[in-house]
């Protein structure tokens, strides 16, 4: 996305991400950015430290759903990072949806037995159990157990030890 917008550094180096693209981009205040340079180009990334670790939330998910056919996905506050079962390919790293971002924002273990659309451009709606993964007070996205037919206490408790798991590492 390129834009046309002229801001000015101030005497300490500071410059202001227009409140537009903050939204569009669902930055919020006190998030971190990586600032790269490149050539003569500085680039501004939004930072998700569980992104860090996407190979390894890959191989949880797939270990899931190879020793119980459960369908699991892991995202952190934009997009889904890793995920194996039915929609593996329509679903990797797409934006989750607000209504689902609003939902792990609540930093409650959800059950969610009515249909429900996990990302904004697909049109699946689905049944799953969440469970936040907070490291440090912050909350850093969720683990997911999904299906087409119904969800249950025991697919929570599997979505509830792959957040811990991933809150452990993350935290050492």
């Amino acid at each position: 996305m390129k834009t046309g917008i002229i801001r000015r550094i101030d005497e300490l180096g500071r410059i202001v991400v227009p409140k537009e693209i903050r939204k569009s981009l669902r930055i919020k205040d006190g998030e971190n950015l990586e600032i790269f340079v490149e050539k003569e180009e500085i680039i501004l990334k939004k930072y998700s430290i569980i992104k860090k670790i996407s190979d390894l939330a890959i191989n949880i998910t797939d270990a899931v759903y190879l020793s119980s056919k459960k369908n699991m996905l892991i995202t952190d506050l934009d997009e889904i990072l890793a995920i194996s079962g039915i929609f593996k390919k329509e679903y990797l790293n797409n934006k989750i949806s607000k209504d689902l971002l609003n939902l792990i924002l609540k930093r409650e273990e959800t059950i969610k037995k009515e249909d429900f659309r996990l990302t904004e451009s697909t049109i699946e709606n689905l049944k799953f159990a969440l469970c936040p993964i907070i490291v440090g007070g912050d909350i850093l996205g969720a683990s997911i157990v999904y299906s087409l037919e119904d969800v249950d206490e025991f697919d929570l408790k599997i979505a509830k030890i792959i957040s811990k798991i991933l809150e452990q590492y993350l935290e050492n």
